[in-house]
């Protein structure tokens, strides 16, 4: 057993509670990977047509029509939400913590840790979920499951286009409906992201001066003010707690609590089934 190992399985174990800061490298290391081969892959089509590098910046493409657009955004969600198992590291996360008092923080839009087994009232999806159409223009405060509608999209679509009828409408505007993502002011918080948000806040406020460890998976620095800030500031507030960041190539924290974090610098997946191994 190695020492970082040792270090892991002790902290996990002592804690008396564990938060979970979990971010896009999670899903890349359980093979969700917006680039390279896969992107190719499921997207070869789109490539040629409109020159996309990328999933990520392919959903930022000023598509002229709702028609092209969908059958985009369609496959993407398809490909990323529905047509995916739960991922290795988000299973073997969920073994390491299931029998602990521990909250999940997460950007993340995939709904992983849903397919791993993890509870809604243990998690905070701050950024929105891949499988939730809102009104573009957020003229009302819900938001509707699109599975049926995207499966339908996947199907039909032609020449880079679906048909007209099935363009997502809002149904109490009349207008262009959204994906559930945070990009702009109309992204929509609705009782649900209310009700988490509030659990993770009070989670945080019940376990103080416990025995915290904030565990943060696959967290750059695109959105660092969500999850990599609060939980070094936390770590720092908080005299019993401690800071662990698994991370390739991207494993770090500030001076200030150095003598309070551990540092992983290794892929995501590998780390936790060896943590688990020990467990």
């Amino acid at each position: 057993m190695s020492e970082w190992q040792s270090t892991v399985r002790r902290l996990i174990e002592e804690a008396e509670a564990v938060v979970v800061g979990a971010g896009s490298g999670m899903s890349a290391s359980a093979g969700l990977t917006y680039t390279g081969r896969r992107f190719r892959e499921k997207f070869s089509d789109f490539i040629e047509r409109y020159g996309m590098t990328d999933m990520y910046s392919a959903g930022f493409y000023p598509f002229p029509t709702q028609e092209e657009k969908w059958a985009y955004w369609s496959r993407h969600i398809y490909c990323n939400r529905y047509d995916v198992p739960a991922g290795k590291p988000y299973l073997d996360l969920y073994q390491l913590v299931k029998d602990r008092n521990y909250f999940i923080l997460t950007t993340n839009v995939d709904h992983q840790f849903q397919l791993a087994g993890f509870p809604e009232e243990r998690i905070f999806a701050t950024q929105g979920d891949y499988g939730m159409f809102q009104c573009a223009k957020a003229c009302h405060k819900k938001l509707y499951e699109n599975e049926k509608e995207v499966r339908a999209m996947v199907a039909q679509q032609k020449n880079l286009k679906i048909p007209s009828e099935l363009v997502p409408k809002c149904p109490v505007c009349g207008g262009d409906m959204e994906v559930n993502l945070r990009r702009d002011r109309y992204f929509v918080e609705d009782e649900a992201w209310e009700r988490a948000c509030a659990g993770y806040t009070g989670f945080i406020r019940q376990n103080r001066n416990r025995r915290l460890v904030f565990l943060e998976l696959g967290v750059g620095m695109n959105t660092p003010g969500i999850i990599k800030y609060p939980f070094w500031q936390l770590t720092d507030r908080e005299k019993h707690g401690f800071y662990i960041c698994i991370n390739q190539g991207e494993a770090w924290g500030p001076e200030e609590i150095r003598e309070k974090s551990l540092y992983v610098n290794m892929d995501i997946a590998e780390a936790l089934e060896a943590v688990r191994e020990v467990m």
